[in-house]
């Protein structure tokens, strides 16, 4: 049986005392990683919309354990676009479905408030983000040049239209 068989994974509106988590899985998951004060103004925005994944039932034994927070997604809202700002999973959650789960429900919220199309940047060298944007129906639409820092290297930009142009 799987380690993680009994394991529930919930995806919900981000709150205050997430942000030490989030913080935490940040600077394991990136280079050039997001502070916690940047974390915590971005979730302040009222244009920016932040979701956390949590893991529940990972603990053997009587009365389970507490939720786990494994995952996180912050996306921008401005008019009709879009755009997914970060997202990371802690590296034990990795290639369970958790950022399939973040983005899935991101993107229904995206169409909730009215977004016609989202967009997102992509280190070149991430095969593995890459692969999971083009199953989500993302396209390539451009690069970005030496983006991103501590390795220097482009960002590929993405887009996935949300409704019919």
């Amino acid at each position: 049986m799987s380690a993680f068989a009994n394991v529930t994974l919930t995806v919900r509106r981000c709150v205050p005392a997430d942000l030490d988590a989030m913080a935490s899985i940040e600077r394991v998951s990136f280079s050039d990683p997001w502070s916690f004060e940047t974390l915590s103004a971005a979730h302040a925005l009222r244009h920016m919309r932040v979701l956390v994944a949590e893991e529940s039932g990972r603990a053997s034994g009587e009365g389970g354990a507490a939720p786990v927070l494994v995952g996180y997604v912050l996306a921008l809202v401005m008019a009709d676009e879009g755009e997914i700002a970060d997202v990371a999973v802690a590296p034990d959650a990795r290639g369970r479905g958790v950022a399939r789960a973040l983005l899935d429900q991101i993107i229904l919220d995206m169409v909730a408030d009215g977004v016609r199309a989202l967009y997102l940047e992509v280190r070149e060298s991430n095969a593995a983000a890459r692969g999971l944007y083009r199953s989500l129906d993302f396209v390539q639409v451009g690069r970005r040049r030496g983006y991103y820092q501590h390795p220097n290297e482009d960002a590929l930009l993405l887009r996935r239209d949300l409704v019919p142009s």
